[in-house]
């Protein structure tokens, strides 16, 4: 709902782009910097669209053009995997989790012009021949300056962890698979010499880049000799431990994003967020403070047992805390997950483009939809107002976080609880 003026290179389409350009002329279009989408499709064999949940009905109607003339569409992502049946009315072949696994048998159908109607790994490819990314096709667009600096990568797949909100396992497997962190490094270091500075910004786009302790503190310590900075999601299931923050913030670390998800016990145990651990939450934050790591805090609210004290609650601890970046959603069941056919019968609509973590899908028993509202637009406010974002920030560096804090603090000073009906 905040428009930053840049966004992040789309490094699925980059990684499709790089497997296709082996044999095809790709042309890659990223609507998010202002690329159009051709209503001819006549120079084009194939129109391959990814999407997402909010998408999904910019994505049909694509893919209904298209198929109208006569072209080979394929559908991927994380909603036409989920929803592979839907997706199949609006595309000649849907491809089911990572093309990675599926390319050659797809590649090899698309040149005889054979193409399935679904494309499913019986078997997820190891990581280790995964090509590197070929960045040129993102920067070949006009408006590539929109870009982001930051530059994605990619270490792991998978998350066995299985919380039952999350698409992840469904999309990538929850078997855990990582890359020789020899790999990973050769990347930074292509990204260094290609742009000529030893302190290039990385996001790591894994969904649960610590999941394997050794692995992750061997890449960190790799990493630390190559003076770049970085960034990743994390999980909390080791981060209560010093030594973790330590190595991040001298491997050059300089934000965590956390999914602390809720400070209500029955609410974790719900979400089956086992690694959550209460008790763990103001150590996790104070060791990674003490290297110098800023945290950007997840928090979600709609949850059955959720009631007015989880406001208060999380309040105190973003407060108490210094959290420098806290980010707010609302609860969204997202169609495929255990947690949507649970929550099916109890869902306002089916409106796809709404699904977006940001609109009020269904009412908990524990309190009312008004007073969820309420609240959820009252804490946001108080946190971002500007006395709250100088206590949380004090003391912290002059830095993008406290940016972003202020663009946080004119965009909050507008919300109303009718936005996120």
């Amino acid at each position: 709902m905040v428009d930053s003026g840049s966004v992040s290179m789309p490094l699925n389409l980059i990684m499709v782009a790089t497997l296709a350009g082996r044999l095809f002329d790709v042309t890659l279009v990223d609507e998010r910097v202002g690329d159009p989408i051709p209503e001819d499709f006549s120079e084009f064999d194939v129109i391959a669209i990814t999407s997402r949940t909010l998408n999904a009905g910019m994505a049909y109607e694509i893919g209904d053009r298209a198929l109208a003339q006569k072209k080979i569409v394929l559908l991927g992502g994380v909603h036409p995997t989920m929803m592979h049946e839907e997706a199949s009315q609006h595309c000649t072949s849907v491809v089911y989790g990572e093309v990675e696994s599926v390319w050659d048998e797809l590649e090899t159908d698309i040149l005889h012009d054979q193409v399935k109607r679904v494309y499913r790994a019986t078997e997820l490819r190891s990581m280790t021949s995964m090509r590197s990314p070929d960045f040129g096709y993102a920067f070949k667009s006009r408006n590539a300056g929109k870009y982001s600096s930051r530059i994605p990568i990619l270490a792991t797949k998978g998350c066995p962890v299985g919380c039952n909100f999350c698409t992840t396992p469904t999309v990538y497997g929850k078997s855990y698979r990582y890359r020789e962190i020899g790999l990973v490094l050769d990347e930074m270091r292509h990204h260094q010499d290609r742009l000529g500075r030893k302190k290039v910004n990385f996001s790591f786009m894994d969904d649960n880049i610590s999941f394997r302790p050794q692995y992750f503190t061997e890449l960190l310590g790799a990493m630390e000799k190559l003076g770049v900075r970085w960034n990743a999601n994390i999980s909390m299931n080791f981060l209560h431990k010093p030594e973790v923050a330590e190595i991040a913030g001298r491997s050059g670390c300089d934000l965590m994003s956390i999914g602390f998800e809720s400070l209500n016990p029955d609410v974790l145990k719900t979400v089956n967020k086992g690694a959550n651990r209460l008790n763990n939450y103001s150590t996790v934050v104070s060791n990674l403070h003490r290297n110098g790591i800023a945290i950007q805090g997840y928090f979600m609210f709609g949850f059955d047992d959720d009631n007015e004290k989880s406001f208060q609650a999380t309040y105190d601890f973003i407060m108490q805390n210094q959290v420098e970046f806290p980010v707010f959603s609302l609860v969204t069941p997202f169609p495929g997950t255990p947690y949507f056919e649970e929550m099916k019968p109890r869902l306002r609509h089916f409106d796809w483009s709404r699904y977006d973590t940001y609109h009020y899908m269904f009412e908990p028993r524990k309190i009312s939809g008004e007073k969820l509202l309420e609240n959820f637009v009252k804490l946001q406010k108080e946190v971002y107002q500007g006395r709250a974002i100088m206590r949380r920030m004090y003391g912290k560096p002059l830095n993008w976080v406290w940016l972003a804090n202020f663009m946080m603090n004119r965009f909050t000073s507008r919300l109303t609880p009718e936005m996120y009906l």
